[in-house]
């Protein structure tokens, strides 16, 4: 401690002890000391005791000059403020500047995906009962369809029974166009149709078709149905259902008298064709449905000329019609149905066993 200082220690102290400001209990606080008249200056907490030792007294110096290291110091404080408020903006602009940075230490932690326990959604129902209505019957063809409405002219039983069959095996069924069954036949539970086109009929052959078709339903037990005379010419491509000339049903069988020109496959020495198409409903049996017996008339007309022609023309009848129901030809020329017959007038014993069987094929209705 200099000097000066010592002797305004000693000599100032009861002055300054006069004009400071006491407490409640006597003491006089540090500050109160301080800023009492003539009390030598206090350095700042951030100014050293070199640069304080080296100040002046306030006795030697300038009114405007009494604290000069609070006066050095105070810019220096201001400084310290204002860089740290420069700093705290470039920070704050380098944040948002930087988008990871401003992600990472301004903007909220995302949430973790907390794992979410769905209830248990397979409950097992109770079964409940169901009752489904009755079912209606199957609606009638469009307009367009190819088929007729199920079931025409179905019954529950067949309309004929066949007679007693003899036991001979001299007779092939025409093959079946499917493994699952054996033989097709005509349905018993409903009637054949049958119609004749008169156009190219021989003269003298007036109720033949009817007399063979009558022999064929006796050994058959088939229920035929004359229908009379028709207008529809025989076709290889037959169409099954032709509501326009025979209703809402099946096309009836077609006997036609005609020529190799119109059929071609009557030409050279065979005098008639026969055969049938089949149709099936879903979960119902093949069955023949449209046949056709296609005669030469030519042929025809030249065998009534022979003494006995017209016992041989209707023979002749009789074998196509046989074809129509389902018998194939033979080797046994004691059948009617043996492919060479020249002499042969009624159905053998073969043929017949044939036609029983045939009689005796299973019923469709739903078709």
């Amino acid at each position: 401690m200099g000097a000066m200082d010592r002797e305004w220690h000693h000599e100032g102290r009861d002055a300054r002890m006069k004009a400071v400001q006491r407490s409640p209990s006597g003491r006089v606080p540090q500050w109160a000391l301080d800023d009492a008249p003539g009390s030598p200056p206090t350095p700042p907490p951030w100014q050293t005791a070199a640069a304080y030792e080296e100040a002046p007294s306030n006795e030697q110096t300038p009114a405007d000059e009494r604290t000069p290291a609070r006066r050095r110091a105070a810019p220096s404080r201001m400084r310290r403020r204002r860089f740290g408020t420069i700093a705290g903006l470039v920070l704050v602009a380098a944040l948002y500047a930087t988008p990871s940075v401003f992600d990472r230490f301004v903007l909220p932690a995302p949430l973790p995906d907390l794992p979410v326990a769905l209830p248990n959604l397979e409950v097992p129902l109770p079964d409940l009962p169901v009752a489904l209505p009755d079912l209606p019957p199957p609606l009638p063809p469009l307009p367009g369809a190819d088929v007729p409405p199920r079931g025409v002219e179905a019954n529950d039983v067949p309309l004929g029974t066949p007679p007693p069959a003899p036991s001979s095996t001299a007779f092939k069924l025409m093959d079946s166009p499917v493994e699952e069954q054996e033989w097709v036949a005509y349905d018993p539970c409903r009637p054949v149709h049958y119609v004749v086109r008169p156009d190219n009929a021989p003269a003298g052959s007036e109720g033949l078709v009817q007399e063979a078709v009558a022999e064929v339903s006796a050994a058959t037990g088939l229920q035929f149905i004359d229908d009379g005379a028709t207008t529809e010419a025989p076709s290889e491509e037959r169409d099954l259902y032709q509501p326009e000339l025979y209703g809402k049903t099946w096309v009836p069988v077609l006997i036609t008298w005609t020529t190799p020109e119109e059929i071609p496959g009557l030409a050279g020495d065979i005098a008639g064709l026969g055969g049938s198409d089949y149709a099936q409903a879903s979960g119902q049996p093949l069955v023949y449905v449209g046949g056709q017996v296609q005669l030469d008339a030519s042929d025809a007309a030249t065998a009534l000329g022979y003494p006995d022609g017209r016992a041989y023309l209707k023979a002749t009848i009789m074998h196509e019609l046989a074809h129509v129901v389902g018998l194939d030809h033979v080797d046994d020329a004691g059948e009617l149905m043996f492919s060479e017959n020249v002499g042969r007038v009624s159905f053998g014993e073969g043929d017949l066993a044939g036609l029983a069987l045939l009689g005796a094929g299973p019923c469709a209705p739903g078709l």
